[in-house]
């Protein structure tokens, strides 16, 4: 009886500590899961917010207050008076805005000179006519004369200079938008050397007098209204834009994208 008796308590114990180990091997399982779930969460958040930054890059020159609220919430900031903050509903260009018809055909040459040093340039006025004829137009004003380029990005695949605020802080004209879009890529990447025209975002007739400069091969992802036209590229002297992102950008709410350590002025632009 009592050899009975121990047999079964052995048993149970046994019984008991199997359990046990499921219940373990349950536990751990779970954990697992959670981990796996948090990490793929974190791992979308990061792309999330990879997209969002880059998404706003050139829709509409967002302040460090929008980068801020992008990173902590992956959400909208209040609308603000800016004049480049509201896309134009408008679909027609006014007076103001050279006929694309001065530059269809063409091809412009010339230098933009930025900090001393020259960039050999070329314009296509047969794939961009439109935007041809508007920087041509603003660079025998002598616009760009003394304007600086205010904001660049430094990411892995996501590298420009942006240059040609009147007011030199990103903000637009309100008073000089134009349309439409030409010549934007397909598959949404643009090579190094690329010069193609900053606009509002969701907006085909929100282009300026913004342009960037591409010194590394980019993806920028269309909006709404599509991509951003490529009006030209830099023949020549790229290595310069190169070296202003090797200095990095200011210290603010984004690493890779702010105003440039090392400040930009462009001396001149020449076409003929």
């Amino acid at each position: 009886m009592a050899a009975s008796s121990r047999s079964a308590r052995e048993t149970k114990r046994r019984i008991q500590q199997m359990e046990a180990k499921r219940a373990l091997r349950r536990d751990q399982e779970g954990r697992r899961k959670r981990d796996n779930l948090i990490a793929a969460g974190a791992g979308a958040t990061a792309v999330a917010l990879a997209v969002v930054l880059q998404l706003t890059a050139f829709a509409g020159n967002p302040t460090e207050d929008e980068f801020a609220a992008a990173q902590a919430g992956l959400s909208s900031p209040p609308a603000t008076a800016s004049p480049s903050a509201a896309p134009s509903a408008q679909a027609t260009n006014g007076p103001n805005i050279p006929a694309a018809g001065i530059a269809a055909g063409k091809t412009f040459t010339g230098e933009l000179v930025l900090n001393g040093s020259p960039l050999g340039v070329e314009l296509d006025g047969t794939s961009a006519p439109q935007a041809a004829a508007v920087f041509k137009s603003l660079s025998d004003e002598g616009f760009y004369n003394g304007k600086n380029c205010h904001r660049l990005t430094t990411g892995e695949a996501f590298g420009v200079l942006q240059c040609g605020s009147a007011t030199g802080d990103g903000q637009g004209d309100p008073n000089y938008t134009w349309g439409p879009l030409e010549n934007t890529p397909a598959d949404n990447s643009y090579p190094a050397g690329t010069i193609a025209v900053a606009r509002t975002g969701n907006n085909a007739y929100g282009n300026g007098t913004q342009f960037f400069i591409v010194y590394k091969d980019t993806v920028i992802p269309a909006d709404s209204a599509g991509g951003y036209t490529v009006v030209g590229k830099v023949t020549s002297g790229l290595d310069l834009v190169s070296k202003v992102a090797a200095a990095g950008v200011t210290p603010g709410s984004s690493v890779t994208d702010g105003a440039p350590v090392e400040p930009v002025t462009i001396d001149s632009f020449s076409l003929k």
